[in-house]
């Protein structure tokens, strides 16, 4: 295999130098426009998000050439949620758009599929049901038919259809499960046959099963904050014609870990593979249930393969393409054809089709291929330990040819919040901030994902509150260690980490001089409201409890930006895409409405044809430039 020509990765021990020249902002957002990408199962063709200035769209190449045999252009103000092939010449993909429901803004998913043969492109599904609509849970490996969990209408429990992949799925539709009371997540085995449900009621789950295809749902487990072995029950297979199969659960460390399970006498069987002090994130399996992968991360992502040939195909990779991250995106049945990443922290990457029979590694896309890559930072692992002694792991990038002393800091928490965590990974914001002479730290604050059972769970209630604690630590331990200066901290951050970039303006105007927010949430009770509307199925309630925790008096206005902008005093630049689905751009009118009110002036930046993040390399560079100079104005570098 040939090895790629890569430019110049940064070191840590590299001589003093100079200050690097800056990054222009448009190299750090102009993208290939090439999104998720996927291999057909017999190789032959490679389906792929693509993006322009105004729309989305799903091309469809033809792996050997890259000549584009087909581009199904989505409609606009719908959000592209998921694609995937069905059989080698269908491809499903879900569409979302906001909507109101019962008075409220709320996210709407619907189903399609594109048959290459005909170019139809037919809607899966029924005019009258449920907000959700994507919920597929078999998908017949020839692609002549699915199965789709859905609510036939918005005051039914879910029921399971099968819906044929034709040119009419409805004509001859089949109901093969009925809605059951307070079943709202449907399991089928991997022949198709529905034999699990998920009851979400009262904070407590109940989870009923059956042996085969006839008989009656039974209860086996009912998990409840007193069962706490339950309360991770991730299915990655149900096996045909056996209660045998394999979950994610957590091992005797706490650590989520890949077992056996017989789901008939929920009984918890070996550990059949534990990543060393992590949790195992996501599994791969063939067609008969054994494990051919899995995938963790510790600083970064990290994949372990155990079927020999793609073991040995893997390390063949990683040699091929020294000193970058590699990972396999894709792959075809027979494993003919992959689809391979390689970069890292200080480089964007880009993507090669691995040919098996050509023996051939061959560029297929790169990711902001105008950027140099020499001009770049590389983020290192840190480690802190907060007030109430938790130890807290993060990442920091520090500016290229400063001293590490005394540095203008950018506190920069990740999103989510929880099952979420920053890593080893390439991030545009942060490069630029590094580029410009901050320093730059991200927490993995208390509820991050990846850590634990236990670590998550000190994160449920503790929004705005010990999660902030952690996040101020994190500039205690920067300051402490002298590499930053206490008089120059701002906190810049997107969806959760733009709410908690506002509270630590709000609440501790003594430390930051300036905060920068993207689609975050700035008023919880009316966020609630809203992902109720889409979370049903699996328990407003719960989702609400962990957010407020145990204690249901606790006022959430607390710790919103809306109820509390009385006591802003610092700086603050708040920016929202107008078509987010996820946090609604009324959390930003709320805000806006209520700083005008109390006579609080901010800036604000807004994005027409946006979500919850940027299809546009333009807008992305512009939101850059707001934040720097928003941050040169209010807390310039050196």
């Amino acid at each position: 295999m040939a090895s790629p020509v890569w430019g110049e990765a940064p070191s840590a021990t590299r001589p003093a130098e100079a200050p690097p020249p800056k990054i222009p902002t448009l190299s750090l957002a102009k993208d290939s426009g090439i999104g998720t990408m996927k291999l057909s199962p017999d190789g032959t063709l490679i389906a792929l998000r693509s993006t322009t200035k105004d729309s989305t769209s799903i091309a469809v190449l033809d792996a050997a050439t890259k000549d584009v045999l087909h581009r199904l252009a989505l409609p606009q103000r719908n959000n592209l949620e998921w694609f995937r092939w069905a059989g080698n010449g269908k491809l499903l993909f879900s569409l979302s758009t906001p909507t109101v429901y019962f008075g409220e803004e709320a996210r709407l998913s619907r189903l399609f599929f594109y048959d290459l043969a005909s170019k139809a492109m037919p809607f899966i599904g029924r005019p009258d049901m449920g907000l959700e609509g994507d919920d597929v849970l078999f998908v017949d490996p020839a692609g002549e038919y699915l199965l789709l969990a859905m609510q036939r209408t918005i005051y039914d429990y879910p029921s399971v259809w099968r819906f044929a992949l034709t040119e009419k799925p409805i004509k001859g539709v089949k109901e093969v499960q009925r809605p059951t009371q307070g079943i709202w997540e449907w399991f089928a085995d991997d022949a198709g046959i529905v034999r699990m449900g998920m009851a979400f009621a009262g904070g407590k789950v109940r989870v009923m099963y059956r042996a085969k295809p006839d008989d009656p749902l039974r209860e086996i487990a009912k998990i409840t904050e007193d069962n706490a072995d339950d309360k991770v029950w991730d299915v990655l297979r149900i096996t045909s014609g056996s209660d045998e199969g394999l979950v994610l659960k957590p091992d005797d460390n706490g650590r989520i870990a890949v077992r056996k399970f017989n789901y008939a006498t929920r009984q918890v069987g070996e550990v059949i593979y534990a990543a060393p002090g992590w949790d195992v994130d996501e599994a791969l399996t063939d067609k008969d249930g054994k494990l051919l992968a899995a995938f963790y991360t510790d600083d970064r992502d990290r994949a372990v393969w155990f079927e020999p040939k793609l073991k040995s195909l893997y390390a063949r990779l990683e040699k091929a393409i020294p000193d970058q991250h590699v990972w396999i995106v894709s792959r075809a049945e027979d494993d003919s054809r992959m689809l391979v990443w390689a970069g890292n922290e200080a480089n964007p990457g880009q993507t090669f089709m691995f040919d098996a029979a050509k023996r051939s590694l061959d560029s297929f896309s790169a990711e902001l291929p105008d950027l140099d890559r020499s001009l770049t930072a590389s983020p290192k692992p840190i480690r802190y330990t907060a007030r109430d002694g938790t130890a807290i792991n993060g990442y920091l990038t520090l500016p290229r040819g400063r001293s590490a002393k005394k540095l203008p800091l950018i506190v920069m928490p990740h999103g989510g919040p929880y099952g979420v965590r920053d890593k080893l990974e390439f991030d545009s914001t942060v490069q630029l901030l590094a580029n410009r002479g901050y320093a730059v730290i991200q927490p993995n604050y208390r509820g991050s994902g990846g850590y634990g059972e236990s670590f998550a769970e000190l994160g449920a209630g503790q929004i705005g509150r010990a999660m902030q604690d952690d996040l101020d630590d994190a500039m205690d331990w920067a300051v402490k260690e002298g590499i930053a200066d206490p008089a120059r901290v701002c906190m810049v951050g997107a969806s959760y980490g733009g709410y908690a970039a506002l509270w630590a303006a709000i609440r501790n105007p003594e430390r930051y001089r300036c905060a920068v927010s993207f689609a975050g949430v700035t008023d919880w009770k009316k966020q609630l409201k809203y992902d109720a509307n889409f979370f049903t199925r699996k328990g407003a309630k719960s989702w609400r409890t962990r957010i407020q925790g145990e204690d249901a008096n606790f006022d959430l206005d607390l710790v919103s930006p809306v109820a509390q902008i009385a006591r802003l005093t610092r700086p603050v630049l708040v920016t929202h895409g107008e078509d987010d689905s996820n946090v609604p751009f009324k959390q930003f009118l709320l805000l806006r409405d209520a700083a005008t009110k109390a006579g609080k002036p901010i800036e604000t930046l807004t994005f027409a044809g946006e979500g919850h993040g940027f299809a546009d390399d333009a807008n992305e560079a512009r939101y850059l430039d707001a934040i720097e100079a928003f941050l040169a104005k209010h807390n310039p570098a050196d």
